[in-house]
């Protein structure tokens, strides 16, 4: 995306400041809008930032009420902001309830209770290809019965309270990529409250994991830094202890991996690279069998990241070669795996060959369709192909558009 096609020669930053005059609205109400600080908004609006990422433009697009990217992004090309921001689940509804309203539950749950179901949910979102579809059925009971667990008094609280803090960092993998980015705000928000609230350092990292993720995606690269860094920074003294599981060396070698890709997403390849490496030694050293269950770290992600870091630093040679060396199928997790493909087709896209671009994404698509559905920048990828497709597949991608949901 980049500067206005034909006449007119306004860039993105010119436009969201005209659009956001025209509705009458203060650079503070739309950056609070936006999980932005004023400073950034005038920045980006001035120029002096590189353009924001699809996912910010959507959030702006939506916050300025815009029925479609073209009146920010200046193409002659008119396309939807809904085809970008994908449909609202079905069980959105009620998640945000159970997120809103503080029920009561009818029934005394145990922590040791809570957290095998807990423990269930996370292989059932790891497992299935309709994982949210599956975490949707799950969430609204077991928000409601650990919040009321974490909200009585009693030995067990501090313990119920570390669970509900994995509650929300589960509920954080259902509402990302869906029409209510606030939703994300609220329960990377509570997750780190209720790890503050118990006062344990892993508890704490887990969360800050998942806030990081918003922050960058919102553009606050340095307060995601900041915050990653701080969240390693309390548990490095326990890393060398015998008695502190291998879950506590795993939160910070991801916790590296998501310092690596905000540098990357800055264009700062040096730093990316450099946390990548660190990361990559601390999967090392836990070994092949090792996966950490929220993040999913692990040797094998960590070839993925790598990919990943190739895409954002618009180096598809370097995300190729890295995605050469990735067994994809030791990917555990079933939707990390299809946002592989997603990205290995994205640095496909670069090179502009559709051909390939279009397998990985029926790769994606048959890996775990509903992550293709609600990942934009695969929506994107198809857009293109629409226009564009291989010799002889139009009808094939045409088809997969139909069934991703950006049918032309």
């Amino acid at each position: 995306m980049g500067a206005a096609q034909g006449g007119d020669e306004l860039d993105i930053g010119q436009r969201i400041e005209i659009q956001r005059e025209r509705k009458g609205m203060s650079r503070s109400v739309l950056a609070g809008l936006v999980g932005l600080s004023p400073e950034w908004l005038a920045a980006a609006e001035n120029g002096r930032l590189p353009t924001p990422s699809l996912s910010m433009l959507l959030r702006i697009a939506r916050a300025l009420e815009l029925h479609d990217l073209a009146e920010l992004t200046g193409n002659d090309h008119a396309v939807p902001v809904a085809v970008f921001a994908g449909e609202r689940h079905a069980a959105l509804t009620a998640v945000e309830a159970a997120l809103l309203r503080s029920v009561p539950s009818e029934t005394t749950i145990t922590p040791t209770e809570l957290a095998e179901r807990l423990r269930q949910a996370w292989i059932i979102r790891h497992a299935s290809p309709d994982h949210r579809t599956q975490l949707g059925a799950l969430l609204p009971d077991l928000i409601r019965d650990a919040q009321s667990a974490a909200r009585t008094p009693g030995p067990d609280r501090r313990a119920a309270r570390k669970l509900l803090a994995g509650v929300y960092q589960l509920a954080d993998f259902y509402v990302a990529y869906q029409p209510a980015p606030e939703l994300v705000w609220l329960v990377a928000d509570r997750g780190l409250h209720e790890g503050y609230e118990a006062d344990d350092p892993y508890v704490i990292a887990c969360s800050a994991w998942a806030m990081v993720q918003a922050l960058r995606d919102s553009g606050r690269w340095e307060e995601a830094i900041g915050l990653a860094q701080d969240a390693a920074d309390r548990l490095r003294p326990y890393l060398e202890r015998d008695t502190i599981g291998d879950d506590w060396r795993g939160i910070v070698g991801a916790l590296e991996a998501e310092i690596a890709y905000v540098y990357a997403r800055r264009g700062r390849h040096g730093d990316a690279w450099r946390h990548w490496e660190r990361a990559q030694r601390v999967a090392e050293r836990l070994g092949a069998a090792y996966r950490h269950i929220q993040t999913s770290f692990s040797l094998p992600v960590m070839g993925a990241h790598a990919v990943t870091l190739g895409v954002e630093l618009r180096q598809p040679g370097e995300a190729l070669r890295a995605a050469q060396r990735v067994d994809a199928e030791r990917i555990v997790s079933v939707p990390r795996r299809s946002r592989h493909f997603i990205e290995v087709a994205s640095a496909h896209a670069v090179r502009d060959e559709p051909a390939a671009t279009f397998a990985l994404l029926a790769k994606a698509e048959s890996t775990a369709p509903e992550t293709i559905r609600y990942n934009g920048f695969a929506r994107e990828l198809l857009l293109d192909l629409q226009k564009r497709p291989p010799s002889g597949m139009r009808n094939e991608v045409r088809e997969l558009s139909r069934r991703v949901g950006v049918a032309a």
